[in-house]
């Protein structure tokens, strides 16, 4: 099978330069991207898909077995920068899918030589000493409500995770894209989301990285970010002036804004 068709793979932007790789999270696709293409879009080229499972992608790929670990995320973006001969790439990730770069970079460092990360979580169940910004008991119920009614847990909590409730606009594209997936295959991804444990993982990030986080973030509160820039050696945090978890939509001129900084002086 063609992993670009897979994959609904999208190579845009500028001819020549140091590629970057836009990963999309959980319920979403690569529509997500569209608002900060174009400030990325004029110095490099841009590679955008869907997870097997999201989107446009080739439904039939899905297994539960590959996608019930993030690995079999990290294996989709490894197998795109093969396929398309990616060197140095930049993996920008947002949300789960920065935990996801971490994992493809240590698999092929020769194909991602920078991270950006934006709203990323490493574990959102808090521990003793760590505060992820969820319970154990708050997980269980999230999980139990999206199992037993996928449409109206999105319809609840796209809002939420938006934030932003003056722009209710941005809340209806979240919950039309949870409910454009498919209720089996996001209660795989949620929970493999959900229940993930990457902070050992970020001990293996040795490329320049790029935090990014929002002032205000329901699902990643900035006791993580401030977690994650400590455990990787070296990292820049950024602290957008937005409020909730998909700054890419809701704030797209400052998370590009910040993105460009980091291409231009500090990913190398």
């Amino acid at each position: 099978m063609s992993i670009l068709r897979r994959n609904n793979v999208r190579v845009t932007g500028a001819a020549t330069g140091r590629p970057v790789v836009l990963v999309h999270g959980f319920g979403c696709d690569q529509n997500m991207w569209r608002l900060v293409e174009p400030f990325l879009a004029e110095d490099h080229p841009l590679v955008l898909f869907d997870y097997v499972g999201a989107g446009r992608s080739d439904l039939s790929a899905w297994s539960e077995d590959r996608y019930s670990s993030l690995d079999g995320y990290a294996r989709d973006l490894v197998e795109v920068c093969e396929e398309l001969d990616l060197r140095d790439a930049i993996v920008v990730g947002h949300s789960v899918s920065a935990m996801t770069g971490v994992l493809a970079a240590a698999a092929a460092p020769e194909r991602i030589g920078a991270l950006v990360m934006v709203c990323p979580s490493p574990r959102y169940i808090d521990e003793d000493g760590y505060r992820g910004g969820f319970s154990a008991e708050d997980i269980d119920e999230l999980l139990e409500s999206l199992e037993s009614n996928y449409l109206g847990w999105s319809a609840t909590m796209a809002p939420l995770i938006m934030g932003n409730p003056d722009r209710p606009e941005l809340g209806e594209e979240l919950t039309n894209s949870f409910c454009a997936t498919d209720p089996d295959i996001a209660r795989v991804f949620a929970r493999t989301t959900f229940l993930s444990d990457s902070r050992k993982d970020l001990e293996t990030v040795t490329v320049p990285t790029l935090i990014l986080e929002c002032e205000q973030d329901a699902i990643a509160p900035r006791e993580v970010g401030a977690y994650v820039h400590a455990a990787v050696e070296g990292s820049e945090l950024v602290t957008l002036d937005a409020v909730g978890h998909c700054p890419q939509l809701s704030a797209p001129e400052a998370t590009a804004s910040a993105i460009r900084a980091f291409l231009s002086s500090g990913a190398r």
